[in-house]
């Protein structure tokens, strides 16, 4: 949060952007200014007030001045700082897009980067336009449910939406915002969603074999991502953010995929692939002049499935094609936990421990298919 010596002038010429700005005082603590993204402009004190927070708008910059709000927030200010309660000091009056940032900012820091970054894009796009003004403490179930079914035409987006929500109102029952055990989000049934995994046949794995083989002159690192995909059941973002020090003793030690560290058993298909790969810097894939280095491989995807008549084929339908595979050829849906590192026993139905080698001989058996082998 930016801290300026707060003028008539500064507050004057602050323009709106797409979300909104609180602005502190860099003399006054507490003080501050709020600019809106409609571009109105609220004058407030934000403080501590017997182990509770306080939030209270002190007035509108439309009707008083900076100087008039100064002298309010000062005397709001030194109310709490003897203990007696200003006017309106209910910490639910504290609008619902504060703590929103707050949130974001606090608690946010569990999040990966492009989590956080697409979290924000759905408070921005689907949260704020229905809750931003609003006080944190009057939401209700039904202000939710309402909301919930406004986004109807686009559920995917509701049903991405509606988990982040539900984290604002926990934690602002956690940092006292509202009662405990009244999170509006519980119960809310998310939309459902027509399936669209897709899996690859025998013949479309030759065909698109046939394709990588036919680039891997002029694209060998591209092929190279691609071939790993199929050999490894790894998810996108496994492969393209992979480090040399993570790939020793024939596996590849994982320390922050999407479900935590995990260790990959590498077939001997996917270690030739590694193996003739040049050792020219830290990333097994380094990508530059892309701003986001998924589009790197996603371009070359395109040009593949293309050339490959598999135009409806995502590269994450690589990794249920790996599934699919290791079910056709024998292995039990516990060892295919352990080989695509999910989480939750729920995902690849309940699995129980196995030992590395039983996981080191599953990944064994699927060489031969998925490495293409087209003898």
């Amino acid at each position: 949060m930016s801290r300026i010596r707060l003028t008539q002038r500064r507050v004057d010429a602050l323009r709106p952007r797409h979300k909104l700005q609180d602005l502190r005082d860099a003399e006054l603590k507490g003080y501050g200014v709020r600019v809106m993204p409609s571009g109105a402009k609220r004058y407030f004190i934000h403080s501590q007030h017997r182990g509770r927070r306080v939030w209270k708008t002190v007035g509108d910059a439309a009707t008083i001045t900076e100087a008039e709000a100064r002298a309010r927030a000062r005397s709001l200010l030194a109310t709490l700082r003897d203990g007696r309660d200003p006017d309106a000091t209910d910490p639910g009056a504290i609008p619902f897009e504060t703590v929103a940032e707050e949130v974001f900012e606090r608690y946010g820091r569990r999040w990966k980067p492009r989590t956080l970054r697409v979290n924000r894009i759905y408070l921005r796009r689907q949260i704020f336009p229905w809750f931003e003004g609003r006080t944190i403490g009057e939401i209700t179930r039904q202000d939710v449910q309402a909301w919930f079914r406004s986004l109807h035409a686009t559920p995917a987006a509701a049903n991405r939406a509606a988990p982040i929500l539900s984290v604002i109102m926990q934690q602002a029952e956690a940092w006292s915002y509202r009662p405990e055990d009244s999170n509006p989000c519980e119960g809310i049934r998310r939309y459902r969603q027509a399936r669209s995994e897709r899996f690859l046949s025998p013949e479309e794995y030759r065909r698109l074999g046939e394709v990588i083989d036919r680039h891997e002159a002029d694209r060998p690192l591209h092929v190279a991502a691609v071939r790993l995909l199929l050999l490894t059941g790894c998810r996108k973002s496994e492969i393209l953010t992979l480090e040399w020090r993570f790939y020793r003793e024939g596996r590849l030690y994982l320390e922050d995929g999407k479900t935590g560290p995990r260790t990959i058993w590498l077939c001997e298909a996917a270690r030739d692939v590694l193996d003739r790969l040049p050792r020219s810097g830290r990333s097994v894939f380094p990508v530059k002049g892309y701003r986001a280095p998924w589009m790197w491989l996603d371009r070359f995807w395109m040009e593949v499935r293309s050339e490959a008549g598999l135009e409806d084929v995502r590269l994450h339908d690589l990794r249920h094609s790996y599934a699919s595979m290791a079910l056709l050829s024998g292995e039990s849906v516990r060892a295919l936990g352990r080989l695509l590192g999910h989480e939750k026993p729920t995902t690849t139905l309940k699995y129980a421990h196995l030992s590395d080698a039983s996981v080191r001989d599953a990944v064994e058996a699927l060489a031969p298919v998925l490495a293409g082998d087209r003898s």
